[in-house]
């Protein structure tokens, strides 16, 4: 019976995780769409393309999915007939945590209902737009592996930037500017650092304390919009509380 019960969760684990890389993939593969839509299918040109095929390609996506979606957002391969829109959600979580949601969909009116259920269903409320976004400011966000020989030339390399660099575990998160994301991306790529990803994300201007109950709840609600395919970034107000994620994870 223990043999069964853990090979149910060795199933149920890898589930989760080839979810998870079907996500990445076609939030990937949406974006490249989208970029190749709006701006053309020529990488030298399009920087959101370039950005977008970089980031495709560190995450491991095969090149004839990455081309594909080049040809689907320049009108030479659509043959589904699928059009995708970016869509932007705004609502509060339980306790006033402020949420907003990014990602991609070819039906909006159900992917607006899907998210008005799952911010219902976890005690929160879907909103207006502009709701919360000015609780965010917008910033690049670029990651990439290093080492603690690597760190210091890095910090050299970003000395005329406006930067917050974090490192941990082998690996270097550096904040920009809005505006200087791919100024930063290049000179960090010209030095000879691999960058992995480089996106715009949301960052709080203030963060939102509760107990845990309230905690595990938003939690719960996070992880609720993480399995939806059409979401594809999650920006929050929950101030982060290891103890509280460190017992409802690890049980």
């Amino acid at each position: 019976m223990a043999g069964h019960s853990k090979w149910a969760n060795i199933r149920h684990k890898k589930a989760k995780e080839d979810l998870k890389r079907a996500k990445v993939f076609t939030k990937l593969t949406r974006e490249i769409t989208i970029a190749a839509r709006e701006g053309g299918d020529a990488v030298e040109s399009n920087a959101r393309l370039a950005l977008a095929v970089d980031s495709a390609k560190a995450a491991n996506v095969p090149k004839d999915k990455i081309q594909k979606a080049i040809d689907k957002g320049a009108g030479k391969d659509n043959k589904e007939g699928e059009i995708f829109t970016e869509v932007s959600y705004e609502g509060y979580g339980p306790g006033g945590v402020a949420f907003i949601l990014e990602g991609t969909s070819n039906n909006v009116h159900r992917t607006a209902g899907e998210v008005r259920h799952m911010f219902s269903k976890g005690g929160g409320n879907l909103g207006e737009t502009g709701s919360v976004n000015y609780l965010f400011e917008t910033k690049g966000r670029l990651e990439f592996a290093t080492n603690a020989e690597d760190e210091w030339p890095i910090l050299e390399t970003l000395e005329e930037y406006l930067v917050d660099v974090e490192l941990f575990y082998g690996r270097a998160e550096v904040m920009t500017a809005r505006d200087e994301l791919m100024a930063v991306k290049n000179v960090l790529t010209m030095s000879g650092t691999s960058v992995e990803s480089a996106e715009l994300v949301k960052v709080p201007v203030t963060t939102v304390e509760v107990d845990e109950e309230t905690y595990i709840k938003n939690l719960e609600l996070y992880q609720r919009f993480e399995e939806n395919m059409d979401i594809s970034a999650i920006f929050w107000t929950l101030a982060p509380n290891e103890e509280f994620e460190q017992k409802y994870f690890n049980g």
